[in-house]
């Protein structure tokens, strides 16, 4: 079993900024992919980044070159670092985590980003 725990969310102006840290605890070995998903009112969930155990990154259009996904290894915990942010960037921002064979995917319990002036 592995637990999420997202840190960060908050109110912010757009154009600033904001950093989101997700912390994995429990059985976490060998390769895994962590992801930032995001749902605003009304919309499906959306696959905002990812990163790779090994680092590889993939990020939704909408945010590239605004949004850098990174993680520390040595603490399970991936961050998202947010720039530039826009009122449609206003959304609740789930962590997940997939590993294991045959693969289990896990939650966090979601962090309220809302950017408005």
């Amino acid at each position: 079993q592995v637990q999420l725990v997202e840190s960060g969310g908050g109110l912010v102006q757009p154009g600033g900024s904001l950093r989101l840290s997700c912390a994995a605890s429990g059985s976490i070995g060998g390769r895994n992919v962590m992801g930032w998903y995001r749902q605003a009112p009304e919309k499906e969930r959306e696959l905002v980044a990812s990163i790779s155990s090994d680092g590889n990154t993939h990020y939704v259009d909408s945010v590239k070159g605004r949004f850098t996904i990174s993680r520390d290894n040595a603490k399970s915990t991936t961050y998202l670092q947010m720039n530039s942010l826009k009122p449609e960037d206003t959304a609740v921002y789930y962590c997940n985590i997939v590993l294991g064979n045959p693969l289990s995917l896990f939650w966090g319990q979601g962090t309220q980003v809302t950017v408005s002036s």
